[in-house]
């Protein structure tokens, strides 16, 4: 198929655009319209995707006959059922006469199925059986019929995270995705945004009999550079928009910018950096960093317990009263060797029937957890203590010290 031929169904269906992904899909959907494949439609919300079936209708042996297109998201899941399928007189509440669904009428023709992604999965099981043998029953009956109709589908949807989820029949997604064919989105095509502003400027003009507005070439750029989340819906909008509103029928960037939700949005890949008020570690380093503050409330209450103990040998300590009705335990506190790092703190009661109890405050995995966590850290801030130190909530000199002692390399 040629560039010729591609004009021409674009002209016809009053398609706007040159991209070579656009044109590729409206070339496949051209090739496939004289057969009876089943196509699955994949693109963003806004892209057109409703035009494809028209070109697959209109160029297929059925063009004779009905086409329908259903927004199956639009539709209740309690009635999707009876609206495609139809039903019987009494099946349900409300039913007061039977109905014929779309797969019937449409018998010969051609249904498009938008949003197909949002179909319950019961009704994926009748859609499948629909696809496979050409037969469906109606809500209510208990008769097999037959029916001869061309399906074109389409979702905005990622169909194999859907299945993943459960949320889409795996069978069905293959028996649908005969032929794929994707829309792009509108900022895969930069170079067609121009050319859309200007048809849907001169469409607005003649509804609303007012001269099109222009765009300067700085606000051409501006409109190439969004991302358009809305695609080619959202830039009809905008441009209706300003058509309306503005005055002035020449749009620099200044005056289009106040049109662009979020403006200060830009396509291009950033690094996440999170929050201010975000904690930026990890799981593991998160409990790394409780297993070091335990480790510095233990040193904490190690100094204090030697402060103590160094008071009441001086005879500075100050004795409170003690109550009657609480009976003193005797109790002599040892005081802690001078090493910081392997101290060991006991309490040895008086009674000679109990050993003293040990407990060691540190181990080896504890250090190896602080060494790392120090690591890490500094590895987060290239290097500079402070900012290394003030997130690990202790002093820089604290700091040094341990780089020191750890004989860890900056």
């Amino acid at each position: 198929m040629d560039i010729q031929d591609i004009q021409a169904i674009k002209q016809r269906f009053k398609i706007i655009g040159n991209n070579p992904h656009l044109n590729r899909a409206i070339e496949i959907a051209v090739q496939v319209a004289s057969t009876d494949l089943t196509v699955l439609i994949n693109g963003e919300s806004g892209t057109g995707k409703d035009v494809i079936p028209q070109i697959i209708h209109q160029n297929s042996s059925r063009k004779h006959k009905n086409y329908f297109a259903i927004n199956c998201g639009a539709i209740p899941e309690g009635t999707i059922d009876s609206e495609l399928f139809g039903h019987e007189k009494g099946s349900f509440t409300g039913a007061i006469d039977t109905r014929k669904g779309y797969f019937e009428v449409a018998d010969g023709g051609t249904i498009f199925l938008d949003e197909v992604g949002e179909l319950p999965l019961a009704t994926q099981a009748r859609l499948l059986r629909v696809l496979e043998n050409g037969e469906f029953i109606k809500v209510g009956s208990s008769k097999v019929q037959k029916t001869d109709v061309r399906i074109v589908a389409a979702t905005n949807l990622n169909i194999p995270l859907a299945i993943e989820k459960g949320k889409f029949r795996e069978d069905l997604y293959y028996r649908l995705n005969t032929v794929p064919i994707h829309i792009p989105a509108l900022r895969e095509r930069k170079e067609d945004i121009k050319l859309l502003f200007r048809k849907f400027a001169a469409d607005f003009a003649e509804k609303y009999r007012m001269p099109a507005v222009q765009l300067t070439p700085e606000a051409v750029v501006m409109l190439e550079n969004y991302r358009w989340d809305g695609n080619i819906r959202q830039l009809k909008n905008i441009t209706e928009q300003i058509s309306i509103i503005e005055e002035e029928r020449v749009i620099t960037p200044d005056i289009l910018k106040n049109y662009l939700p979020n403006n200060n949005v830009t396509s291009l890949p950033t690094l996440y950096k999170g929050g201010k008020d975000e904690d930026p570690l990890s799981e593991r380093d998160i409990l790394y960093k409780v297993l070091f503050d335990m480790k510095n409330d233990i040193l904490e209450l190690r100094r204090t317990v030697k402060e103590l103990s160094e008071q009441r040998n001086n005879g500075t300590i100050q004795h409170l009263p003690e109550p009657s009705n609480i009976t003193p335990i005797n109790a002599t506190v040892i005081t802690p060797v001078e090493e910081e790092e392997d101290a060991f703190v006991y309490v040895q009661d008086n009674d000679e029937d109990e050993k003293p109890e040990v407990r060691e405050t540190e181990n080896l995995s504890l250090v190896q957890t602080e060494k790392e966590l120090i690591c890490k850290a500094l590895e987060r801030h290239k290097g500079k203590r402070k900012d290394a130190a003030k997130e690990l909530g202790i002093s820089e000199r604290t700091l040094y010290r341990k780089i020191n002692e750890y004989k860890i390399n900056l």
